[in-house]
């Protein structure tokens, strides 16, 4: 008895010491202050105090902007999906174009909805990895973090320094880039963001700063479909408890407390029991109706299908031959999502706003392979990761008598084209002190373009980078020396690497790459972990 106390003293007073040492080990530093680019600022406050004429006599079209949240592209029965019916997502396409190589700027939440809203690579302006308010304190929580199974697939990155508290806090969109919001503003719009901003909660960066003129939703990258977990009947909660991130997800959302709170205008705290997705179609349909006689921006970022996995019991039900209960709530939760897109264009065609309103949807990023709820299939991969089952995500648009109903376009497009083509369908001069990085999609899909809408398309996260040029798509990751080359034309699951086969193919994407990189610039915060993704060809490593 009396060595075992001594044992015990021992070992407390080793860890002590060792907790000591480590605490020391990494500290705050002032070396990741964020500055942002003065000179684009105020060719932005130029720019938007610049007035425009003539807009009475414009018929300018509304605009929709439908974003899903980490919605695979094969989730939906348009792309192929034989377990849930889409009919409502579907009909977007059905009655338009629709995309089967439509690409997002980022496999990761923050950094695409950066380039979406932007309509220009996030990396020219340091939005290249998520925004954090949390880092480690001290290498003891390093090594607890790094070896410790129940983190996995997550791993943290070694670091000596992390940002000072006041830094964290101004993580967000930089106040030199125009918004989608602020740029309609300019041109007479009403715009509303009804939704996940997760684009910063600084007061430059928050929505009602940023050109939206009404705000409901959320500032984080999740929150609780309802507030509590397990409160009713009528929801069905189903933790991914193999997954650390939704084990996070779910401590960090409950209460709705912080950038999980539902707010109001960006101040007003609200306490809403409704199931959220049923929710902002509420506010979306209460914001058309207010701006019906007026050309209005609505912009619906829905949570959904995003963790944690919430879902009205009815819904639920209709999936019992799923056996996996995380694979079922997720076909029911992305089955809620259909009917509630239903319910808000079905809204708008009663009103009269069909004929002459500009929808778009798509996905922020593919599914989360990590957590069970799917796996992309065909697509290797997921979010998080640069091949295609993270980056290439569900993404169509209607505009009745612009585009013709059913077109199926196929060569590649990207998110940031959404942005460049509402300014040309409007006839928005834009900017003339920056580069936007996208392109009017509507001359491509009527076939009065024949060329391509991009000769090359590019991702960079850290040491990840990928390219893509006509069939040929290139992936490199410089932590483990990974490099991949694959003809997408033939092999776009991504199977058979080509890269010792065709060295010319590889010399000239990395050409490409290493132009589109002088133009970028560093990012503006440091980031905390890497994902680390294993399939049959290994184990891949993918910074975020």
């Amino acid at each position: 008895m009396k060595k075992t106390k001594w044992i015990v003293f021992f070992s407390v007073i080793v860890l002590l010491i060792v907790g000591a040492s480590f605490s020391i080990g990494i500290k705050k530093s002032d070396k990741f202050k964020i500055y942002f680019d003065e000179k684009l600022i105020a060719g932005k406050n130029e720019y938007l105090a610049d007035s425009v004429r003539g807009l009475s006599k414009m018929k300018r079209p509304n605009v929709i902007l439908i974003l899903a949240d980490d919605l695979g592209q094969t989730d939906i029965s348009l792309y192929g999906n034989k377990i849930v019916s889409t009919p409502n997502i579907d009909g977007i396409g059905r009655r338009g174009a629709t995309f089967t190589e439509g690409y997002i700027s980022s496999p990761v939440c923050s950094p695409s909805r950066a380039g979406l809203i932007t309509g220009r690579y996030q990396q020219r302006f340091g939005h290249e990895f998520q925004p954090n308010n949390r880092y480690l304190n001290n290498v003891f929580e390093y090594i607890g973090f790094k070896i410790m199974p129940r983190f996995r697939p997550v791993t943290p990155i070694k670091t000596k320094y992390v940002p000072e508290t006041e830094e964290r806090m101004r993580q967000g969109l930089p106040p030199s880039e125009i918004t989608m919001a602020e740029m309609l503003k300019k041109y007479g719009y009403t715009n509303a963001l009804i939704g996940k901003w997760h684009l910063g909660a600084a007061d430059f960066a928050i929505p009602c700063n940023r050109g939206f003129d009404y705000q409901y939703g959320f500032y984080e990258a999740f929150t609780l479909y309802t507030p509590t977990k397990n409160d009713t009947d009528d929801i069905v909660d189903v933790p991914a408890k193999r997954d650390f991130m939704d084990h996070h997800q779910w401590k960090t959302a409950e209460g709705r407390e912080g950038n999980c709170a539902i707010l109001r205008n960006c101040c007003e705290r609200q306490e809403e029991s409704k199931y959220l997705t049923d929710k902002l179609t509420d506010e979306a349909i209460a914001f058309v109706d207010r701006s019906k006689d007026q050309p209005f921006f609505l912009y619906l970022p829905y949570n959904a299908p995003h963790a944690p996995l919430q879902v009205p019991k009815q819904y639920y039900e209709q999936f019992g031959h799923i056996k996996d209960p995380v694979k079922r709530v997720y076909a029911a939760m992305i089955k809620k999502l259909d009917d509630e897109v239903g319910r808000l264009l079905s809204h708008v065609d009663s009103l009269g706003l069909g004929e002459n309103t500009i929808i778009v949807f798509l996905s922020d990023n593919g599914g989360a392979v990590y957590n069970g709820t799917t796996d992309n299939a065909p697509y290797r991969g997921g979010k998080l990761t640069n091949f295609e089952g993270g980056l290439r995500v569900p993404f169509m648009m209607e505009w009745k008598g612009k585009i013709k109903p059913g077109t199926v376009y196929s060569n590649p497009v990207i998110s940031l084209d959404v942005f460049s083509t509402i300014a040309a369908a409007i006839g928005i001069e834009l900017p003339q002190d920056r580069k936007y990085d996208g392109v009017d999609l509507i001359p491509y899909v009527n076939g009065d373009s024949t060329g391509v809408p991009h000769q090359v398309l590019f991702w960079r996260s850290d040491f990840n980078v990928a390219v893509r040029e006509g069939e040929w798509k290139y992936v490199s990751n410089a932590y483990n020396g990974e490099k991949v080359l694959y003809n997408m034309r033939e092999d776009s699951v991504e199977r058979k690497n080509l890269y010792y086969l065709k060295p010319d193919v590889v010399k000239h994407l990395t050409d490409d790459l290493a132009v589109w990189e002088t133009e970028m610039v560093k990012p503006l915060w440091p980031r905390v972990v890497n994902y680390v993704y294993k399939d049959d060809e290994g184990k891949h490593v993918f910074a975020f």
